[in-house]
């Protein structure tokens, strides 16, 4: 009988080693997909015990995974046993352009030994064709900016107000859900990096409710998720990634109660991901040659400017403003360029903005405020001052022209009013003052070699040599003392009889202000702290019995273990009985110092 059963076994173990070294890695996947539909790929490995790994999946947009599962399964026919193990990695993805794409072959590695899977050609066409042999994936087809190609019963569109605009001319887009399942929350939003664009986070309001919304002739349940403002600063096809999203879906658990239906149902949040297609917009050039005097704005623009005084002394300051005003990208607009007289002294402006930004663009005003300092007296001209704009409405270059300004600067009437300032250094005619002024002297004069150099006493390489030798030792003994308070174990058992020992003393003054519950306390504290740090015991696992069991491991004789317990039992006696004495107290102190002594003379100290 022995003999026929470890011969099934023996043959159950070649069985299970003949499959094991048949390794597969299969691949399941449509063929057909069409553009914006989500799919799945999914590749199952008879073994486990190994190392997956998926391919790039280029030319797809990657939503999840991977999701793995596995499943095992024995079957017995006829006496012959087999035995099914599968591990299966399931992606998520969704296709973006049309053509023909190629995945490389996933890879399963076991043993140093890899083993591949065949690649996998899949076709992306168009929304008119069908897509035979494709999965139902969640939200098969998106919106591509416009709303009249729709399907499914979740998808997400990122939609653009324009997809022809001007370099540097505003495009309102906003990211909107469409659903017609139950949606219990948003888990996750990843945004494009918007490359190329200079983005701006419009104020959208949190998405607490949806509001119903009719697409060819279906109700959805819709919402704006966020809305930014883009500024193009590249000509050129430039195409916005998709918007990806993981919304938490309510599903049903279980089947319907068939008195109650849907009364007593239960049900789950699951995690679902959907994404937007790509948007590609077509970014224009500025036409023609710019003008020097070009802004960088394109929108539509007004100016205006003003002096706050028209009548200032010399080296005073006149404050000289610019105000932009209009609509554009403002926060781009350039300083005017003034072209001043040079008796006039002119600072870099200060820059405020008051700016705000909706859906329908950038507007408000920048203000450059100039500080002009005039450095001789008489009558100064401001000549107006041009500033160009790219209009993208007509598509051409409008110039702006401010008014000219005037303003006196007069002689001052302090001592100082007849001296005229450049770039804030007065400037006078040199007058001879003998005190103040020494000639250079021609002569060498009269030169000593020193023999006082420090280089040349030996008390200084003997200074030098001792206080190198004093660096060295004092960086030993600090790399020692950390080396020593490294381990805390170590610290804490050089320590403990210190600590004990004050302990000990708070414990005598208590003795000695008739405190005797007290001082009985602090005579327990220090036992057994002293033996919870001197023995390495945690608190924990402090106790009579392991505390006797590793002082005998140290060699402490039985005698000092049975006072331990016998100064323990006098203690906690002590605490409870209101008739212990002063002399019972002095005892018990004795008692502990002698044995404190005793276990640190046996072990060293803790050294």
């Amino acid at each position: 009988m022995k003999r026929r059963l470890l011969t099934y076994l023996l043959f159950i173990l070649t069985g299970l080693a003949a499959n094991a070294q048949d390794i597969t890695v299969e691949a399941e996947y449509p063929s057909v997909v069409e553009a914006g539909q989500q799919f799945s790929v999914s590749w199952t490995v008879n073994s486990g015990g190994g190392q997956f790994t998926a391919p790039s999946f280029q030319g797809f947009y990657k939503l999840m995974g991977p999701q793995t599962s596995y499943s095992s399964s024995t079957q017995i026919i006829n006496g012959k046993m087999s035995h099914q193990t599968s591990y299966s990695y399931t992606y998520y993805l969704q296709a973006m352009n049309e053509g023909v794409f190629v995945i490389e072959p996933a890879t399963f590695t076991l043993k140093n030994k890899s083993y591949y899977s065949d690649s996998l050609r899949i076709e992306v066409v168009g929304r008119g064709r069908p897509a035979s042999g494709a999965r139902t994936g969640d939200a098969e087809d998106q919106d591509d900016g416009s709303e009249g190609n729709v399907r499914g019963d979740l998808f997400l569109n990122l939609s653009v107000n324009k997809r022809s605009v001007y370099v540097g001319e505003p495009i309102v887009a906003s990211v909107k859900i469409y659903t017609r399942v139950d949606l219990s929350g948003i888990n996750e939003v990843k945004y494009p990096a918007f490359t190329s664009f200079l983005r701006t986070d419009l104020e959208t309001p949190a998405l607490n409710s949806l509001r119903q919304e009719n697409v060819n002739g279906t109700i959805y349940g819709t919402g704006v998720i966020q809305q930014f403002l883009l500024y193009p600063q590249v000509s050129g096809q430039i195409t916005i990634d998709p918007v990806q999203i993981t919304v938490l879906v309510q599903q049903r658990t279980g089947n319907p109660d068939p008195f109650f239906g849907d009364f007593f149902a239960t049900y789950q949040s699951v995690p679902r991901a959907v994404a937007s297609r790509p948007v590609t917009i077509n970014v224009r050039p500025l036409p023609g040659t710019k003008p020097d005097d070009f802004s960088g704005v394109v929108g539509k623009l007004s100016i205006k400017s003003g002096i706050n005084k028209d009548s200032v002394n010399v080296n005073d300051a006149v404050n000289y403003r610019i105000t932009v005003s209009g609509t554009g990208n403002l926060k781009l607009a350039g300083a005017p360029v003034l072209k001043l007289s040079p008796d006039i002294e002119v600072y870099d402006p200060k820059i405020t903005d008051d700016i705000k930004n909706s859906t329908s663009g950038t507007s408000g005003q920048r203000i450059f405020e100039y500080l002009l300092i005039p450095r001789h007296y008489g009558d100064f001209t401001i000549p107006p001052v041009t500033y160009s704009y790219f209009n993208s409405s007509t598509g051409k270059y409008e110039k702006l022209t401010t008014e000219g300004h005037r303003f006196h600067a007069r002689k001052g009437t302090d001592q100082n009013a007849g001296i005229t300032v450049y770039g804030g250094v007065s400037k006078e005619n040199v007058k001879y003052v003998g005190k103040d002024i020494r000639f250079i002297k021609t002569s060498a004069g009269k030169l000593v070699r020193s023999s006082n150099i420090i280089l040349s006493n030996r008390s200084f390489y003997s200074g030098y040599a001792i206080a190198l030798i004093a660096f060295f030792t004092i960086l030993f003994l600090r790399r020692e003392h950390i080396r020593r308070n490294a381990d805390i174990t170590a610290v804490k058992n050089r320590k403990a009889g210190k600590i004990a020992v004050q302990r000990l003393r708070e414990a005598a003054a208590c003795m000695k202000r008739n405190e005797i519950d007290r001082f009985h306390e602090e005579i327990l504290k220090a036992i057994w702290g002293y033996l919870g740090d001197k023995l390495n015991i945690p608190a924990s696992d402090l106790s009579r019995n392991n505390v006797s069991q590793v002082l005998r491991e140290r060699g402490i004789p039985d005698e000092t273990i049975q006072g331990l317990t016998e100064l323990l039992d006098s203690c906690e006696f002590a605490r409870y009985a209101p008739s212990a004495s002063g002399t019972e107290a002095a005892h018990i102190y004795e008692k502990a110092s002698a044995f404190i002594r005793t276990i640190e003379n046996s072990t060293g100290g803790g050294r």
